[in-house]
């Protein structure tokens, strides 16, 4: 019989739940969505979709993966429903795509922690990362980032992922409260968290069809939700755990640092001001590394490492799982080496890049498909699942719980409306997918009607 590992420790398990779910998607993409869609309305929509929409959705995904004890493909087939194998083979195609990706942006990172520390882009920002996003040298740090990420994977569960998250998890919080409280002394940083937290809803009602689907998509990206990540790190786990209670911890510490996040990077934006939102993907490296670079002293050196020292072990501890997902379906499966299945799978992620080191039009494209489509479609799909279909759910999130009733209206709201509210923001993000890249929107041509 194939033995699978678990978890050590319930704290290794939260952590690395944390650790995937805070990455580049908290620290990267989380400040560029709140800049591009209006600060504080965007952030009043995304907070909702977390705490409605999000925490019970990640109950689906343990539910599903601590009962098969399997990756999240053949979770379905241990289960029973073979025929449902599907959801989650969009799963692992959609964390394989955003990998791929996201080791580029990854690879900006660590070159921008040691240019911190040479005040390589300090003159020129924008020049700057505009020299490093692309081409060779963009492609060899996407290799050093999937050779690091490969490298953790490849140690195993306790001997690798859980090491590291217990190291890494911990470091981005404590190097966040740091980088916040300098940030808050900065003249003019106070009008970056009034544009922050005060919510303007004359925004909201005027770009509401834009806003709701970027922030079910953030919210989704960042807990890492319709990749397979959460189905795959909970089936490590014993039968005695309390899904509940840990997936509060998950969502509550995530969100934490995503909040916090907001706290470093927009009163310095401010300070010397800088737009949010104008950067786009960018934004991170061109925005808040020209407010870095005018910092008095060396100041400038000191929070620029700080900073993207901080966004680089965010960036691997969320990696780590979304690489874990494929190599658990390559184990399970073929039932080869871990080491082996790890290092494949890390070239065959980095060969997808290269397409996204060598042409940014193809970070858009992988971030839109996976953000937008392939992550709230795979959710619809395991929500249906858990919700409608597979009837033991309920008994196996009653383990370490207790409290039927709880349990009861936990999927009533998965059954209706978690499951209209994804539906909805399915139609929206497609439509918005059409509009962007093929010209045609049918919201227009059916509002057009009346």
């Amino acid at each position: 019989m194939f033995e699978r590992e678990n978890w050590a420790t319930r704290m290794g398990f939260i952590l690395a739940a944390v650790g995937s779910a805070v990455g580049l998607g908290n620290i990267w993409r989380f400040p560029f969505q709140v800049g591009q869609e209006g600060g504080a309305a965007f952030l009043l929509i995304y907070l909702l979709f977390i705490f409605a929409i999000g925490f019970p959705a990640m109950l689906v995904e343990f539910v599903i993966g601590r009962r098969s004890q399997r990756n999240p493909i053949n979770a379905f087939e241990e289960l029973g429903y073979k025929k449902w194998m599907f959801a989650g083979a969009i799963g692992v195609v959609t964390a394989f795509v955003i990998l791929a990706f996201y080791s580029v942006v990854g690879g900006w990172v660590f070159r921008y922690a040691g240019a911190s520390l040479t005040g390589a882009y300090f003159a020129d920002p924008t020049a700057y990362f505009n020299s490093i996003a692309m081409g060779y040298d963009a492609l060899a740090f996407h290799a050093v980032f999937m050779l690091l990420t490969g490298g953790i994977v490849f140690f195993g569960i306790k001997r690798g992922i859980e090491i590291a998250v217990k190291l890494m998890v911990p470091a981005i919080v404590v190097l966040l409260i740091f980088l916040g409280i300098y940030a808050l002394t900065l003249e003019g940083a106070m009008d970056g968290i009034s544009w922050y937290l005060e919510p303007d809803f004359a925004v909201l009602a005027e770009n509401w069809t834009s806003i709701l689907p970027a922030a079910a998509g953030q919210a989704f990206f960042t807990l890492s939700l319709g990749m397979g990540a959460m189905i795959t790190y909970s089936s490590y786990l014993g039968e005695d755990k309390n899904l509940g209670k840990d997936g509060a911890s998950i969502v509550g510490l995530d969100t934490l640092i995503a909040i916090m996040t907001g706290f470093v990077v927009f009163p310095i934006l401010f300070t010397i001001g800088v737009s949010p939102g104008e950067g786009g993907a960018g934004e991170l490296f061109v925005g808040l590394g020209g407010a870095i670079a005018e910092l008095p002293g060396i100041a400038a050196e000191v929070v620029g490492f700080l900073f993207f020292f901080t966004v680089l072990i965010a960036a691997l501890s969320s990696a780590i799982s979304i690489l874990e997902v494929v190599v658990s379906f390559i184990v399970d499966n073929f039932r080869i080496d871990r080491k082996i299945a790890a290092s494949a799978v890390s070239l065959a992620i980095f060969l997808t890049g290269v397409p996204v080191a060598l042409d940014l039009y193809w970070l858009d494209i992988y971030d839109h498909l996976t953000a937008y489509i392939l992550l709230p479609l795979g959710m619809f799909f395991l929500v249906v699942f858990v919700g409608w279909i597979y009837e033991e759910a309920e008994e196996e999130l009653a383990k370490g719980v207790g409290n039927r009733s709880l349990i009861r209206a936990w999927l009533w709201h998965v059954r209706i409306p978690i499951l209209i509210i994804i539906g909805i923001v399915l139609l929206l993000n497609f439509d918005w997918y059409l509009a962007e890249y093929a010209g045609v929107s049918y919201i227009d041509w059916i509002t057009g009607l009346f």
